[in-house]
C-alpha cells in the first residue's frame, strides 16, 4: 500500500486530524513488534479483552507519527490521527478498496488444515511465472487477511491469500472483503470444531468464500464437502482431488519402482514421493490440480512438484557461545520473512544486534530487491551486518554501520570476526544453499543431537484459550518455577513479559534473581522464600509468599536492617484445606495485628486448590473456595484495603472460572495440558523432545541387547541406537518394551536396558535410516503417553529433563 493519510481518510469516511500529506506504506497493530516507524501507521484495535489505545504512548515513543483509532487519546505534537468508528471494520474496508483497485489473478485458500503449506508450495511453483503477493506467515483472520491484502501493489500479477475462521459468522465478513477468482478448499478436519455445531456447519461457513469464484478446487474425499460444493455451486468450474477415483485428480497406484501414479483428468504420470503421509499427499494433489487449471503442461507440473522444498514455518532461538543469543531463520528468505525476522528480534532484551544475511534466491530486479532489503535492515540499527554471497555483496554501500562481505560461510568463520561478539543477538538469515546450518552449529553453545524444542507461540495460544474463560479485568500469573517446568528459565519469562503477563511465580529466590539479572522487570512472587535468601529477595525487588508468623517476623527483620520496610509488597498465603503452607483461620486476627504494626503492603492474598482437576472432589474444592473467600474478605476488611485475591490454578480456571477473584495462576495449562476434553482440543502441544538415530545394527534371534542381556529378540531384527539416556531424563525402567518412541509417525518399542547416554529401539525391517529423527514425545507419543510409560505425571517428566539437553525456542 502507498497512500497519504488524507487519501485513507477519504476512502474510509474517517476523520483526519493533523498532517494529511504523511505517507502510509504499512499498518502495525501490535506495539511489541514494530520494527520500523517509517511510513507506518499504528492501528489501535479494541477487543472485548483489551484496548489497543492504551499502547498509543508506547508506539509514539517508538517514532510512529500516524495513529488510527476510535478516539483521540492525547494531544501530542506532530501526531496525525485518523479517527474511525470501528478499527477492525476500517481495516477491512480499506483492504477491500485496495485489492479491488488492482487487476490481478487471485487465489483464496480455506480449509481446516494445509492452507499455509499449499500457499507456500503454490508460491514456489508460480513465482517464476508471476509476480506474486501472498499472505505472510499464516495471516488469515479478520485482521490477518486485510493486512495481507494491503500488501498488493500495481506490480503484482497474482495474489495468493489464506482465509481462516474459528467462529460462526466470520466467513461472511471475510467474503465481503475478498472474493478470489480461484477458490481452494483444502482438507477439512476437526480444527476449531468446538465452536461449531457439527462438521456440516463448518463446511457451510467456509464455502461462503467461493460465492463469486470462477473455479473451485477442493478435496473431494470428504463426502460432505463433495456434496455441499456440488449442490451449491453446480454452475461453477468444479475440480476435485483426493485419494478416491471419483475425483478429477487422484493417486491411482504405486508403480513397480515405488513412484506414485497420478491420474490427472484421465492423463497418467508418475511422481517420486519421499513423504507419503496423507497430509503431504493431499497438499501435493492440491498443487497439481491448481497448476493444471492454470494451464501448465504435465511435464512442467512434474518438474515443479519435484522441485518443491519443505516449508519450515518457524524461527528458532538458542543460546550461543559467549552468552550470545542465536536467532535462526534460515528456512525462508524473501522480503516477507525478513520483515517477520525483524519483528521477532524486537521481543528480546539484548539491545545489541548483529545480522548475517546471504543472497536472496529471487533472481528478479536485484537492484530494487536489495534496495528494499537495505532500507528495512538500516532501520534495525544492527551493530554489524555480515553479507554473504555474490549478489548482495555488490550492494554493500546501501547498508549502514559496520558492514563485512564474504563469498561464503567458511570465509566468514575463518575471519574470526564472530568471536568478537559477546552478550548480543545474532540473527541468522540465509538461504540453505550457503550452508547456514554449519554457521548455526559454529555459533550455538550446545551441540547435541538430542533437543527439547519449546514452541513459544503455542504457550501464548494456550494462555489465550484460558483467558477466554475469564473476565477482561482478571489478571494472570504465569508459574515459571523449576526452570519453567524444565523448559528454560528467563527465555520463557522474557517471552511472557513481552506479551504483558501480569505476574510471574517462582519457587525459590535464586530463580527470581536469575530472572532479574536477565532483564525481567514484571512483578515476581517467590513461593518458598528460604531464610537465607531474604537479602537477595529485597535486593532484587522480589515479592515473597508469607505463610507463617516465623517467616513474617524474619523477613521483616531483614527489611528493617535494610531500611526498606515501609510498603514492601508481600503475598499472604492462606491455609484452606491442602495442609501444606498457610495461615489458618484462627490465626488471622493475630496476623492483622502484625500487619498493622509492620506497615507492609499486602500485594495479594491467595491459596491453592488441592484437587481442582478431580470432578469427584468438586464439593471439597468449593469448600476450599468458600473458606478462602471468607478469610480473604475478613483480612481485606481488617487491613482497610483490597489486595489482589487469587486461588485458581490451571484446572481451577477451567472448572471454577466463576470464582476467578482478581487473578488466576496458570502453569501446566500453558504447556497444552488439561483434563477437560473440550479445552484440551483447543490447546496446542508446547514441547517436542527429539533426537536422531546414531546407528542401526542387525541383531540375530536370541542375541542380546544392552546391559545385563535383558532383551533378546525372538526373530532377526534391526536395532536403532539413540544418543539419549537416563542422564537426559529417560527413566531406566521404561526399557524392554515399556516405553515407545515415534519415527516417521509410527511407534517403536524401547528395548534393552536404558544406558546413561544411550538407548535402543527395535525397528524391524521398516524403512528407517541412520540420522532419521526420533520423537521421544510431542504428539505421537504425546507428553501424556510418555508420562504414562513412566508411571508419573507430565510435571515430573518435564522437570526431569537434564540441563545438558539443548533447549531450542521456536515460533511457528
Amino acid at each position: 500500500m502507498n497512500y497519504t493519510a488524507q487519501q485513507i481518510a477519504a476512502l474510509t469516511d474517517a476523520q483526519l486530524v493533523g498532517n494529511g500529506e504523511l505517507i502510509v506504506k504499512s499498518i502495525a497493530f501490535d506495539s511489541r513488534i514494530i520494527f520500523s516507524s517509517k511510513n507506518t501507521a499504528f492501528l489501535a484495535i479494541n477487543t472485548k479483552k483489551n484496548s489497543g489505545e492504551k499502547y498509543i504512548p508506547e508506539v509514539i515513543e517508538k517514532g510512529i507519527e500516524i495513529i488510527i483509532s476510535e478516539t483521540k487519546t492525547s494531544d501530542d505534537e506532530g501526531i496525525t490521527w485518523i479517527l474511525v468508528n470501528d478499527t477492525v471494520r476500517f481495516l477491512q474496508t480499506l483492504a477491500k478498496i485496495h485489492i479491488d483497485s488492482f487487476n490481478i489473478k487471485t487465489i483464496g485458500i480455506t480449509g481446516s488444515n494445509g492452507k499455509t503449506i499449499v500457499k507456500e508450495w503454490l508460491y514456489q511453483s508460480l513465482s517464476d511465472e508471476y509476480t506474486i503477493v501472498k499472505s505472510p506467515k499464516s495471516f488469515n483472520s479478520r485482521i490477518g487477511l486485510p493486512i495481507s491484502l494491503l500488501q498488493a501493489n500495481e506490480k503484482h500479477e497474482m495474489g495468493i491469500f489464506e482465509v481462516g475462521i474459528s467462529h460462526p459468522g466470520e466467513m461472511r465478513l471475510l467474503a465481503d472483503i475478498f472474493q478470489p477468482q480461484i477458490g481452494i478448499f483444502t482438507h477439512i478436519g476437526s480444527a476449531h470444531e468446538s465452536h461449531f455445531k457439527d462438521q456440516q456447519e463448518i463446511i457451510n461457513e467456509k464455502i461462503m468464500l467461493f460465492e463469486r469464484s470462477e473455479v473451485i478446487i477442493f478435496n473431494g474425499d470428504n463426502p460432505l464437502v463433495y456434496k455441499s460444493i456440488r449442490d451449491l455451486y453446480s454452475s461453477k468450474g468444479l475440480i476435485s482431488y483426493g485419494f478416491e477415483n471419483h475425483n478429477d485428480v487422484f493417486i491411482k497406484n504405486a508403480s513397480h519402482d515405488g513412484n506414485l501414479v497420478i491420474s490427472c483428468f484421465n492423463e497418467e504420470f508418475e511422481l517420486k514421493a519421499q513423504q507419503r503421509d496423507d497430509a503431504t499427499l493431499y497438499n501435493v494433489l492440491c498443487v497439481i490440480t491448481t497448476l493444471k487449471k492454470l494451464g501448465f503442461s504435465t511435464a512442467k507440473i512434474i518438474e515443479k512438484i519435484n522441485a518443491l522444498k519443505a516449508v519450515e514455518m518457524r524461527l528458532e532461538s538458542v543460546n550461543g557461545v559467549r552468552n550470545n543469543l542465536i536467532i535462526n531463520d534460515s528456512y525462508n528468505l524473501d522480503l516477507d520473512s525478513l520483515k517477520i525476522s525483524y519483528q521477532f528480534i524486537q521481543e528480546y532484551n539484548k539491545p545489541d544486534k548483529n545480522l548475517i544475511i546471504t543472497d536472496f534466491m529471487d533472481g528478479k530486479n536485484q537492484e530494487q530487491l536489495y534496495q528494499q532489503v537495505s532500507e528495512l535492515t538500516n532501520q534495525q540499527k544492527f551493530n554489524r551486518t555480515f553479507l554473504i554471497g555474490t549478489e548482495i555483496t555488490k550492494y554493500k554501500n546501501l547498508f549502514d554501520g559496520k558492514v563485512y562481505i564474504f563469498s561464503d560461510v567458511k570465509e566468514l568463520i575463518d575471519s574470526h570476526l564472530l568471536n568478537q561478539i559477546e552478550n548480543e543477538i545474532i540473527l541468522l538469515k540465509g538461504a540453505r544453499k550457503f550452508g547456514t546450518d554449519r554457521l548455526k552449529g559454529y555459533l550455538e553453545l550446545q551441540k547435541h543431537d538430542t533437543v527439547l524444542e519449546v514452541n513459544l507461540n503455542a504457550i501464548i495460544h494456550n494462555i489465550n484459550i484460558h483467558k477466554s474463560l475469564l473476565k477482561p479485568s482478571t489478571k494472570m500469573m504465569a508459574m515459571v518455577k523449576a526452570y519453567s517446568y524444565g523448559l528454560g528459565g528467563y527465555e520463557i519469562a522474557e517471552f511472557l513479559q513481552h506479551h504483558h503477563i501480569d505476574y510471574l511465580g517462582v519457587a525459590y529466590a535464586d530463580e527470581g534473581v536469575a530472572l532479574r539479572k536477565n532483564g525481567i522487570s514484571v512483578p515476581v512472587m517467590v513461593m518458598n522464600p528460604e531464610q537465607h535468601s531474604y537479602e537477595s529477595i529485597i535486593d532484587y525487588q522480589l515479592e515473597p509468599e508469607i505463610y507463617s508468623f516465623r517467616v513474617l517476623n524474619l523477613f521483616y527483620e531483614q527489611l528493617v536492617k535494610k531500611g526498606v520496610e515501609k510498603d514492601y509488597p508481600i503475598h499472604i498465603k492462606l491455609e484452606t484445606g491442602m495442609h501444606r503452607l498457610g495461615f489458618k483461620t484462627h490465626e488471622l486476627p493475630e496476623l492483622v495485628q502484625y500487619l498493622e504494626k509492620m506497615e507492609l503492603k499486602v500485594a495479594s492474598i491467595f491459596s491453592h486448590l488441592s484437587c481442582a482437576d478431580d470432578p469427584s472432589e468438586n464439593a471439597y474444592t468449593l469448600e476450599q473456595i468458600k473458606i478462602f473467600n471468607d478469610n480473604a474478605s475478613y483480612l481485606c476488611q481488617e487491613i482497610g484495603y483490597v489486595p489482589i485475591c487469587h486461588i485458581l490454578n490451571s484446572a481451577g480456571i477451567t472448572y471454577f472460572s466463576d470464582h476467578q477473584f482478581d487473578m488466576v495462576r496458570i502453569g501446566i495449562g500453558m504447556m497444552g495440558l488439561s483434563t477437560d476434553i473440550e479445552i484440551k482440543k483447543q490447546l496446542r502441544p508446547v514441547v517436542r523432545f527429539k533426537t536422531v538415530i546414531s546407528q542401526i545394527s542387525e541383531v540375530k534371534r536370541n542375541e542380546s541387547v544392552s546391559y545385563n542381556r535383558r532383551y533378546k529378540p525372538q526373530q532377526d531384527t534391526r536395532i536403532a541406537t539413540l544418543p539419549v539416556g537416563y542422564a537426559d531424563g529417560i527413566p531406566r525402567f521404561i526399557g524392554n518394551k515399556v516405553g515407545k518412541v515415534g519415527i516417521n509417525g509410527k511407534l517403536y518399542p524401547i528395548v534393552g536396558t536404558i544406558c546413561m547416554d544411550m538407548m535402543m529401539v527395535e525397528i524391524g525391517e521398516d524403512n528407517i535410516n541412520e540420522g532419521d529423527e526420533v520423537v521421544i514425545f510431542n504428539s505421537n507419543p504425546s507428553l501424556e503417553d510418555f508420562s504414562a510409560y513412566c508411571n508419573t505425571i507430565p510435571y515430573e517428566v518435564l522437570t526431569s529433563i537434564s540441563r545438558r539437553v539443548k533447549r531450542v525456542y521456536i515460533k511457528d
